[in-house]
């Protein structure tokens, strides 16, 4: 096995723009795999012909610099090419959650003010009706065959097919220039678009391959969703980073998963925690003695020893990094991993390339003893480089250059760091980020609901679920099925709360605030609460 800086130096230099590194691999492995997936294998050299074409399409419809693209799709070579063939530009991609119904979709499409929407058949409703609420009513392209649709939706497969020849176009994007904004929820219950570089996506995959050793020969399982910092920057990235391969699957299947593997011959995987607890759960019959994966990153403490006893992957990686500031610890490839650690700082295969620090500092902003809480504060050279037209939010993130994450941690004497709770109130659901003031707005649209909290209770999966705590009208006749039912209409299934309590009147901070803390510390009010996982509608 090759070193992780012997990996990067197989390639020639390049400029730190995303074409150009292609390039530099693609001159080493043109005619070997980079994306796979259920219907097709493309190579280097196959994808920089379909990236070329692409481009000549995205400039007949006017895509230059600085403008905005979105993919509303489930993970597909869409996304790796409109994301190479906007950066070609200097343009940017912006991903989004193809199960998004109309108002959240809506909110980041006209936020973001892209110019065009590329999207699957699952999110083809949604992205036909909330284009007419763009200005200039933006271009719409499908994955899938357009039989049968409005003339100016193309299908994308369709329009490249019917490019004979693909003209070489200049690289006109830059190191520097944005490539991806990815929203991200925030506790002001309104999505933040996280602006990142073509040079942070490449030095986050640089990182990536020292953390699980990957080489040019890895061949990369993708089963979180590309509208993630993860799937992009620690996947894709890495693939980049290392010359490997990509495997794409659309959503993450559990029935499916180990067949996948082998199939498509992964050899390494990124996951989330409650994917670990799925995994474990399912019947053993599901399991492929002869995959290859010999590294997956993601997996907590409570999965790894099945991981490692029962499906065979001794080498279980695991980190902390956020939208804003990608792969900042992590436990070290050589070890040791403690138990429920963040791990330690990351780095870069390059000892001279600097790489995050961290802080850990009190409510007065001033460093805490080693072995003692506080909230941590990092600085990287791939921060992001702020929020979409939010300067003041952007401003806010940050202290003298430090961003301040509002997770609460604590580092013990070997530099390992352990997560304690969280300061901003965020809700982590299925890896997926969910503002509490976003559900709480929208359950007091209800007449009957007279206060509301959302708070994040323990999931047996792993990360939380959604409790909401509701005090009613005088004399409403509310249930929970009705609250329930409404955020069905109103939210994505994975904000939609598990659980619904009523209580007589709500604890308050001096100055009227809901304390939700009160909320949290009291077990009757779970113990009291509907499951909506369990239960059925009609209680």
């Amino acid at each position: 096995m090759k070193s992780p800086l012997e990996v990067l130096r197989l390639f020639p230099v390049h400029d730190f723009s995303l074409d150009s590194t292609f390039e530099s691999r693609r001159l080493i492995k043109g005619d070997e795999p980079f994306v796979l997936s259920e219907d097709s294998t493309i190579t280097w050299h196959q994808f920089a012909t379909l990236r070329d074409k692409f481009v000549q399409v995205l400039r007949t419809k006017g895509i230059t610099r600085g403008m905005r693209v979105a993919v509303m799709c489930r993970n597909e070579k869409a996304h790796v090419l409109a994301l190479f063939s906007l950066a070609k530009l200097g343009a940017i991609l912006v991903p989004v959650n193809p199960d998004f119904n109309d108002r959240e979709a809506g909110y980041i499409l006209n936020h973001a003010a892209v110019e065009g929407i590329i999207c699957d058949a699952v999110a083809l409703d949604v992205a036909r009706r909330v284009r007419e609420t763009l200005p200039d009513c933006a271009w719409l392209m499908t994955t899938t065959p357009s039989h049968g649709l409005e003339p100016d939706i193309e299908c994308l497969w369709d329009t490249l097919d019917k490019i004979v020849e693909s003209s070489t176009v200049d690289n006109q994007g830059q190191a520097d220039d944005t490539c991806i904004i990815i929203y991200t929820s925030g506790t002001t219950g309104f999505p933040k678009g996280v602006m990142h570089s073509q040079h942070n996506l490449i030095r986050a995959g640089e990182a990536n391959v020292e953390r699980l050793h990957l080489q040019p020969e890895d061949r990369y399982l993708i089963v979180l969703p590309f509208f993630h910092v993860n799937a992009m920057f620690y996947s894709l990235g890495g693939v980049l980073a290392s010359g490997g391969a990509m495997i794409l699957v659309p959503k993450f299947s559990a029935s499916t998963f180990w067949d996948t593997a082998v199939r498509f011959q992964a050899t390494v995987v990124n996951i989330i925690e409650a994917i670990g607890t799925i995994l474990c759960n399912r019947d053993r019959s599901e399991y492929r003695a002869e995959h290859t994966i010999r590294a997956a990153y993601g997996v907590r403490k409570a999965a790894a020893n099945i991981f490692r006893s029962a499906f065979g992957i001794e080498k279980l990686m695991s980190g902390f990094g956020m939208t804003e500031i990608p792969g900042v610890t992590c436990n070290p490839w050589e070890g040791p991993a403690k138990p429920a650690s963040m791990g330690v700082l990351g780095r870069h295969p390059d000892p001279t390339v600097s790489w995050a620090q961290c802080r850990i500092v009190d409510d007065l902003g001033l460093d805490v003893e080693v072995g003692a809480t506080g909230e941590l504060w990092v600085k990287t050279p791939i921060v992001m480089q702020g929020y979409f037209n939010d300067p003041e939010k952007t401003a806010q993130a940050f202290d003298d250059g430090w961003l301040k994450t509002g997770d609460i941690v604590k580092q013990d004497n070997d530099g390992y760091f352990f997560h304690m709770a969280r300061k901003k109130d965020i809700i982590r659901r299925r890896g997926e980020n969910i503002s509490a003031v976003e559900v709480e707005a929208v359950i007091g649209e209800m007449p009957e609901v007279y206060q509301v909290a959302a708070v994040a209770v323990p999931s047996e999966l792993g990360e939380d679920d959604i409790l909401v705590v509701v005090v009613k009208q005088p004399h409403a006749a509310l249930t929970a099925a009705n609250i329930v039912q409404w955020c069905q209409g109103k939210l994505s299934l994975i904000k939609v709360p598990r659980f619904v309590s009523f209580i007589d009147s709500m604890p308050l901070t001096p100055t009227h605030k809901i304390l939700k803390s009160a909320l949290r510390d009291n077990p009757s009010i779970l113990d009291n609460a509907v499951d909506f996982q369990t239960s059925t509608l009609s209680k």
